[in-house]
């Protein structure tokens, strides 16, 4: 044997066996095949996410809508509003039940003392409305007595028509012997019997009234009328027609004058003639 035969057979250098050049050459041509490209892949392709990482990848970052966000505010907002309400009413009570009982005797007679001026308060007020309803009532019925004495006012001013119970009067002076006096006796003997108004001929009687003679017939404030004299009287015929026919009265003056007189009674007598309302010269409500 040859002494490189040796050396390998020796304990102390195992058999080592030598493989040629060629061998070495298509060693790795053989792990080139099917089966062993596959595992080459499969060692080089790196491996998938795991569900841990999957799970963590779909809740991070997080994707949050506007409404979301708006509701998670407002929920937000709701709990820290209880929250210090709770804590708040539990500061409260812990006060309430660490305090002396001097204490709690002020703040309940504090709590008195307000109740007490809430009550005055609310007193006032109802009276206050009570007051404005009564000036209110008290206004309009002074507004409808000033509207109703305005009425009245221009009856006996002339200002304003009228119609009432009454009755009327007619001379007939045939011979011309009526003269203004006799008209202004009849005038003033039916006011005095309560007559409200009075109107001759087309003329209202008012309180300034004047009766002249002129050439045939009688001026009434300047305006001339003539026989037959028609009075429309209202008042209570109960008391006009009387007060006419008393013994020595209007009646039987003009009945010797030989005029002839009728009174009638009626239930509606209309006194629609007006005078003008007139600016007194020198007169001036005293009022102030």
């Amino acid at each position: 044997m040859s002494g490189n035969d040796e050396t390998r057979g020796t304990p102390e250098h195992p058999l080592r066996e030598e493989l040629p050049e060629e061998v070495r050459a298509t060693a790795p041509q053989k792990a080139s095949e099917p089966g062993a490209e596959r595992a080459e892949q499969e060692r080089s392709t790196p491996a998938g996410p795991t569900g841990r990482q999957r799970l963590v990848m779909g809740l991070w970052p997080p994707r949050v809508s506007r409404a979301q966000l708006i509701v998670a505010l407002l929920l937000f907002g709701l709990g820290f509003g209880l929250a210090v309400q709770v804590a708040s009413n539990s500061d409260s009570d812990g006060a309430l039940r660490g305090a002396r009982q001097e204490d709690l005797v002020r703040i309940l007679d504090e709590l008195d003392d307000r109740t007490q001026r809430l009550e005055e308060e609310k007193q006032g007020l109802e009276d206050q409305r009570t007051e404005l309803e009564n000036s209110s009532d008290q206004a309009e019925e002074a507004r409808k007595q000033t509207v109703e004495k305005e009425k009245q006012l221009g009856i006996l001013a002339g200002t304003v028509a009228a119609q009432g119970p009454g009755i009327t009067l007619a001379i007939a002076d045939g011979k011309g012997t009526v003269e203004a006096d006799m008209l202004l006796d009849a005038v003033q003997e039916l006011r005095a019997a309560g007559a409200e108004a009075i109107q001759v001929n087309g003329v209202r009687i008012v309180a300034g009234t004047y009766l002249t003679d002129v050439s045939g017939g009688v001026a009434v404030d300047g305006n001339k009328i003539s026989s037959p004299y028609r009075f429309k009287v209202i008042g209570k015929p109960q008391d006009l027609e009387p007060a006419l026919n008393i013994p020595g009265g209007v009646v039987q003056t003009l009945e010797k004058e030989q005029a002839t007189v009728t009174v009638e009674r009626s239930d509606k007598i209309v006194v629609d003639a007006l005078r003008p309302a007139e600016q007194p010269d020198y007169a001036r409500s005293s009022s102030q």
